[in-house]
Formats: structure tokens, C-alpha cells, sequence
């Protein structure tokens, strides 16, 4: 590596004008980068689809932990590309087995939520060191702020990749056709996603991947800058670049120089006659004197600074020979110690993080895996017990499809009461659900999937949703509503009235 080959200015700059040289080498090659990083990730995301094709949830979350994998690729081609010796395509992907062989268990545990990761990739990638060397060198170059901005990237990229990814999201709802049936309610989000529409969820995947294919690149850039930057500051690339391109240009012209050096001393006259150097005791005194004068300057402010410090020490001062005559522990049993209480930390770490996954698994399921959580089992109704009976129920027909198909002309507001408490009350006889008054519909709906009964699953969701949009926001249902709902009461409960 010759600095001076180098294709961009090395200068210090301040960290936020580092993140900027960063991403502005990476808009340079901003094709090549974006395909260094979606070749290998895009067929990622299709395999864990397929395996995972009916937890969508679970593919991305294992899709976005092993990002920083992915991060290597694009930090090796603008490595070369400061050189000037950009990588092609084919070249990059053969150097990806190799890049990520290095620390790549340390990346995905204990540096997993590093917010340097940016930084730190340098240092790993490029200077090849590991174990204890790469920590001393992490240390060394993160010292005096050397990382200030890392940490500031990786929040504004977080905040960044949501950002995009939500409003994706919400480009491709705009984008479906009524035709597809899918409807945006907040309550559906929350709860589990139907089979027929698992499609939807590996679609958002597949968004989110879009989104790190524009994004990953310009990080990983902003943390190469810093890094940079920091070897600007800490060995000064700048000074060192300057002088090689100096000695490049003088290179070709030291002959010439030599023979007009040789030239000019040729034609000097001869050497004068100087005055009789001073007696060797003068220039004796001269010195000390002028010593003399030196050590007072120097015992004088500023470059003299006196200061009394009081404080308190324990023990005797006496006892300081004693403990100074004690054997000294060796190094090696030192480090040893040091790292069995590392070893011992993260065991910690590692209990605690487990401890909170079990006592959470709950919670988890129902946001990581998009699941809801595990019901509880209801505890077993005494015999002869009924279940109660909500007190705004009205006195239902014997007859209620037909009922309700006559009052549909009228008032279609009280034709889906009329059937939504049928339903209740074919729920409570028919299928000993325990509900209550207290029981919202979205309660009612979860009860009623756990049957896992899809013809009455999908009568209850229809009936339920076209209830809420008369209850709450006086829609009226379309008139081919009507039909649907009959025909499917009938097929199910025949006439309506309860036994």
C-alpha cells in the first residue's frame, strides 16, 4: 500500500466530514457495491423463505442477525478502490470465502449490537489482526475520541432503515388492487397472519433486503471514513503521502541535480583566512554561563511548576519495605486470572440473556415470531354451570336466518345485531365457549380460531368486521353481503335457534 496512490485527498477532518468523504467514495461505485452486497444476501433471504415459509417472521430475524457478515464484502472493494485498483464483480465475490472466515463467531455474538461496528470492521478486515492484538489495536485507535461518530451512524442508520422500510410498506399497500382481499387493520397486524396470505409477509422481507441493498454499502463507507480519519490523525497519512509523491517527482531529477550540485562546488573560490579561534578558557567560561543561565530560565514559570500535595495514605509508611520485598505474582498467572473472570462475565451474560428469553418466551413469540401468545387453559366450569348471558342480548326467533333476512330491508343494522348475538349464543351452547360481557370481538375472534374450524372461523370474522363497521362508523354493509352471510349461516347452523 503506497499512500501516495491514493485517489482521494488524506487530510484530518472533523468525524462527521469523514462519514461524508466515506459515503461520497461509495456513491463512486455505488452499482458495484449494491451488487457486491444483494449477490450473496438475496439468495440468503429466498433460502431462508423457503425453509421458513410458514414463519416469515423468524427468516428475517435470522436474515438481519447475520448482517454484519455482509458488510464485509463492500469495505473490501473500497479498500481497493482508495488505491486506485478497484475490484471487478467476479474478483470480489471470489475474495467473500476468505473475508469471511475472520472472526465471523465474534461478530455474531459479542459484537453482534457493537454500535462501532462500522469502525471496528476495519480493523479486523484490513490490518488481519485477532485475539489480543486486535483489542490493543482497537484501543489504541478508538483513544482521544478516535471513534466519536461511530456510534451516532449506526443510530441514524437504525432510524434510517425503518424510515424506509415503513414507507415501502406502505408504497406497496397503496400499489395492491382491491381484488387481492387485503385489508389494513391494525388488529390483523397484531395478531396471526392467515396461510393464504403468507406471501404478504415474505414480500415486506424481500423490501427490507431492499432497503439494506442502498443502505449497507453507505455504512459500512461512514465507518471506513472515521477509520481513516483516525489513521490520518494517529500516524500522519498526510505528511507521509506528501513526502512520497515528492520523492517520486525528484526521483527522475536527482542525476541533473547531482551534476549541477557537483558544478556549483567546483567553481567556489578557495577557503579564507578566518580570524584565530578564541583561547580555549573563554569558550569554557562562555559555556557555563550560558548553562547556568539555562537551568535558571528553566527553574522559572512557565517551564517550572511547583505543586504541594496533602493526603491521607493507609498503613505505615514502614511496611512499605516489607511489602516491597514480597515475591511478585507472575504476569502469565495475572492474565490467566483475567481471563477466567472474563470467561466467568460473559457465562453471566449469557445465563441472564437466557434466564430473560425463558421468562419472556411468551412476549417473543408474539412479536419476534409474529405469533400470538400461548393461550392459557381456562379453568374447567363446574357441571350444570351455563355461561352467562349478556344482559343486552335481545329475546332471539326460532328462526333467525329468516328473521334477519326480513329485517335486512329494513334496517340492516339490526339484521347483523340480530346475528351477531345468534352467534354468540350458538358459540356458548354449541361450543361451550366460555364468554362473558366483558369479551371484546377481537377476544371472541381468537377464541373462535382456536376451534380451528375454517367455515366457522371465516362466517365469524365476516360478521364480526361488517358488525364493527355499522357499530362504530355507521357503514352500512353492500347488499352482496346479505347473501354471503345467510347462505353461510344456514350451512351452519341451519335455522339459528339454539336447541
Amino acid at each position: 500500500m503506497r499512500l501516495s496512490d491514493s485517489v482521494a485527498v488524506l487530510h484530518p477532518r472533523s468525524p462527521w466530514e469523514a462519514m461524508d468523504f466515506g459515503m461520497a467514495l461509495a456513491r463512486r461505485h455505488a452499482g458495484l457495491l449494491m451488487l457486491a452486497w444483494a449477490i450473496p444476501a438475496w439468495p440468503l433471504l429466498a433460502l431462508l423463505s423457503l425453509l421458513l415459509w410458514e414463519s416469515p417472521g423468524l427468516a428475517l430475524l435470522i436474515f438481519w442477525w447475520l448482517k454484519p457478515l455482509g458488510e464485509r464484502l463492500p469495505l473490501f472493494i473500497l479498500s481497493r478502490t482508495l488505491f486506485g485498483e478497484t475490484p471487478r464483480l467476479g474478483e470480489s465475490l471470489r475474495a467473500l470465502p476468505g473475508l469471511l472466515r475472520a472472526e465471523w463467531l465474534a461478530s455474531l455474538t459479542q459484537r453482534r449490537f457493537n454500535p462501532t461496528r462500522s469502525f471496528d470492521l476495519p480493523v479486523l478486515l484490513l490490518e488481519g489482526l485477532a485475539g489480543k492484538e486486535l483489542w490493543q489495536r482497537r484501543a489504541v485507535l478508538a483513544a482521544c475520541r478516535g471513534k466519536r461518530g461511530a456510534g451516532w451512524l449506526t443510530l441514524v442508520g437504525l432510524h434510517l432503515e425503518l424510515a424506509l422500510w415503513l414507507g415501502l410498506l406502505a408504497f406497496l399497500y397503496l400499489l395492491l388492487p382491491a381484488q387481492a382481499g387485503v385489508e389494513f387493520d391494525w388488529q390483523q397486524l397484531l395478531e396471526d397472519t392467515p396461510p393464504d396470505r403468507l406471501w404478504l409477509e415474505h414480500l415486506t422481507n424481500g423490501l427490507y433486503a431492499l432497503v439494506l441493498m442502498i443502505w449497507e454499502p453507505l455504512y459500512v463507507a461512514g465507518g471506513f471514513g472515521l477509520y481513516l480519519n483516525r489513521r490520518v490523525h494517529l500516524e500522519a497519512w498526510d505528511l507521509e503521502a506528501a513526502f512520497q509523491r515528492l520523492r517520486r517527482r525528484l526521483g527522475s531529477a536527482t542525476g541533473i541535480l547531482l551534476l549541477a550540485t557537483g558544478l556549483v562546488l567546483a567553481q567556489l573560490p578557495g577557503p579564507a583566512m578566518a580570524e584565530p579561534p578564541a583561547s580555549q578558557a573563554s569558550q569554557t567560561l562562555g559555556r557555563q554561563a550560558a548553562r547556568a543561565d539555562i537551568r535558571a530560565m528553566l527553574g522559572q514559570p512557565p517551564f517550572s511548576r511547583r505543586e504541594e500535595t496533602t493526603r491521607w495514605r493507609f498503613g505505615d509508611p514502614a511496611q512499605v519495605s516489607d511489602i516491597e520485598s514480597l515475591p511478585a505474582v507472575p504476569a502469565d498467572f495475572v492474565q490467566r486470572l483475567a481471563q477466567a473472570l472474563e470467561v466467568l462475565l460473559w457465562l453471566a451474560v449469557g445465563s441472564g440473556a437466557m434466564l430473560l428469553a425463558w421468562r419472556y418466551r411468551a412476549w417473543l413469540a408474539a412479536f419476534a415470531g409474529r405469533r400470538t401468545p400461548a393461550a392459557r387453559r381456562a379453568p374447567p366450569r363446574p357441571p350444570g354451570h351455563s355461561a352467562p348471558r349478556p344482559a343486552a342480548s335481545p329475546t332471539l326467533p326460532a328462526d333467525i336466518a329468516t328473521q334477519a333476512e326480513r329485517l335486512w330491508a329494513e334496517d340492516p343494522g339490526q339484521a347483523l345485531a340480530l346475528l351477531y348475538h345468534g352467534l354468540l349464543e350458538r358459540l356458548r351452547e354449541d361450543y361451550q365457549l366460555p364468554l362473558s360481557e366483558a369479551d371484546t370481538e377481537g377476544e371472541i375472534l381468537r377464541r373462535v380460531r382456536r376451534l380451528e374450524r375454517p367455515e366457522l372461523q371465516h362466517l365469524a370474522e365476516t360478521l364480526i368486521r361488517h358488525w364493527q363497521n355499522f357499530a362504530y362508523g355507521r357503514h352500512l354493509p353492500p347488499a352482496a353481503v346479505k347473501d354471503e352471510l345467510l347462505s353461510a349461516w344456514r350451512a351452519r347452523f341451519g335455522s339459528g335457534s339454539p336447541a
